[in-house]
């Protein structure tokens, strides 16, 4: 089967140098090339836009355009065509910022011959090819992205409609639920025996907790969708705020704490405090079997990151399962022995990586357990600008 031949437009206005051309490309006439030559810029778009052109040779000194202005107006009009500039002397360093920008190669005409001529059109045709099925994939890719993006918007809004229907139309009857179990308490227990009270108290509290798992999943779900507001927040301020409200809960409790130097940090204010009403609640909660508890929450530096960590002398866990510690309903622990939903640090997870962060704990059964987090929110990534507007600035 004959391969097809490849349309080639000379836009060149020294006519000793077109006919150079055409006869070194003759001499190699088993290469399969039509050539095609005009003198002016204006009379090669005007072809260019009758369509059929594989290759452009294109000199930069032309009647109606010189330098850099030729390529741009030409690569403007030659979509899909390889541009292959013809140099002078004194041109090549342009010629090579041009390939630079856009142009799949130049040839200097001192050596044009068939051999490198032909080699570079063949070349520049297929490298232009290349770069079509590149472009083309691209927009494919970007099409998939936009579709992608619909698609998340289109489940944040279903997303959003469940949590109104949680926040709504299921707190509503459960509150009358945990009402009813109430007021049965305080009126008819003394009427029902063991059993009954043992049940009574059984939905009371299934009831309650239910409500706390609806509020963390409605809280989850709000971290999910919203983005953190960037200010500069103290931490002590913050750690002050959740340590008065934990010691006002546990008034019996005897706690040791140990606050170290805080910095201020670029952060949201209200997500930054959930994080840390988590982390020290939880140091709080799993400090309960500890005559004193020791809770220490303070800043260090872990390879050369600044990072904040919350430790207790608590009960600990084994470290083969910290891994389950992130993910939403996983516990450690059985309900009977701690309180708790299994969301709060699936919570303090997302807040993190939000804060462009990470949160990770060691910990040792017996002995307790440290929570450490980074936040990274005052990284700026550097603008660069292309190189195809630095050749063509």
């Amino acid at each position: 089967m004959t391969a097809r031949r490849l349309k080639v437009l000379l836009v060149e206005d020294n006519a000793a140098d077109a006919r150079l051309i055409q006869e070194s490309l003759a001499e190699r006439s088993d290469e399969p090339f039509d050539l095609e030559t005009v003198d002016t810029l204006q009379t090669g778009l005007q072809r260019l836009s009758a369509g059929g052109i594989d290759a452009m040779l294109l000199d930069l000194g032309l009647p109606d355009s010189y330098g850099v202005e030729t390529f741009v107006r030409a690569k403007a009009r030659a979509l899909g065509v390889a541009i292959i500039i013809l140099t002078g002397m004194n041109d090549d360093s342009l010629a090579l910022k041009l390939v630079q920008g856009g142009a799949q190669d130049f040839v200097a005409k001192v050596d044009v011959s068939g051999n490198n001529l032909t080699r570079a059109i063949l070349y520049a045709v297929e490298r232009e090819k290349l770069e079509q099925e590149f472009r083309k994939l691209n927009l494919q890719l970007e099409q998939r992205v936009k579709d992608r993006t619909a698609e998340l918007e289109a489940s944040n809004r279903e997303l959003e409609a469940f949590s109104y229907s949680v926040s709504h139309d299921l707190r509503a009857p459960l509150s009358v639920l945990i009402g009813f179990a109430e007021l049965l308490r305080l009126k008819n227990e003394a009427q029902l025996d063991e059993i009954g009270q043992k049940y009574l108290r059984r939905i009371h509290e299934s009831a309650f907790r239910m409500s706390e798992l609806m509020n963390d999943l409605i809280r989850l779900a709000k971290v999910s969708r919203q983005g953190p507001t960037r200010e500069k927040v103290p931490l002590r301020s913050l750690v002050d705020e959740v340590v008065a409200e934990l010691e006002s809960q546990n008034e019996k409790r005897k706690i040791e704490w140990r606050i170290g130097a805080l910095p201020v940090v670029e952060c949201d204010h209200g997500l930054m405090k959930q994080v840390l009403a988590n982390l020290i609640s939880n140091a709080v909660k799993y400090t309960r079997p500890r005559e004193i508890a020791v809770i220490e929450i303070g800043e260090t530096i872990m390879g050369r990151e600044r990072t904040f960590f919350v430790r207790d002398n608590g009960v600990g866990f084994d470290m083969k399962n910290a891994n389950k510690l992130f993910v939403p309903f996983q516990r450690l622990h059985r309900h009977e022995e701690f309180e708790g939903t299994g969301i709060g640090l699936a919570t303090v997870q997302r807040i993190v990586e939000k804060h462009k962060g990470r949160v990770w704990v060691e910990s040792k059964v017996g002995v307790g357990s440290t929570f450490f987090f980074t936040l990274n929110m005052g990284a700026r990534a550097a603008k660069r600008g292309s190189v195809r507007d630095a050749v063509l600035a």
